[in-house]
């Protein structure tokens, strides 16, 4: 898996977990409510630490700047480059 969230998208993440963290070890928030804002607080923690978000995959989001990866496509019908030629015909032509 690449990456796919920009450094904003990190440092927001990140800030929301440190305050819901607070609030809980403060004792400002207890109970089921605690718990809840926990578990969010550690998912929001964890995918800004690796900058990937799992739900992001699926939904085809990146909010990360990084340089795109080239994709290779299907030849079109009659491109007869030595790139897009079958391997077998790329073996027979320097024969």
């Amino acid at each position: 898996m690449k990456e796919n969230m920009g450094s904003v998208d990190r440092v927001v993440r990140i800030s929301i977990a440190v305050i819901l963290g607070v609030l809980i070890v403060t004792g400002k928030v207890t109970g089921v409510t605690a718990i809840v804002l926990g578990s969010i607080a550690l998912v929001l923690f964890f995918t800004g630490i690796i900058s990937r978000c799992l739900l992001y995959y699926p939904l085809g989001i990146s909010t990360c700047k990084c340089a795109p990866v080239e994709e290779k496509t299907a030849p079109k019908d009659g491109d007869t480059t030595v790139e897009n030629r079958p391997e077998s015909a790329k073996t027979t032509e320097s024969e």
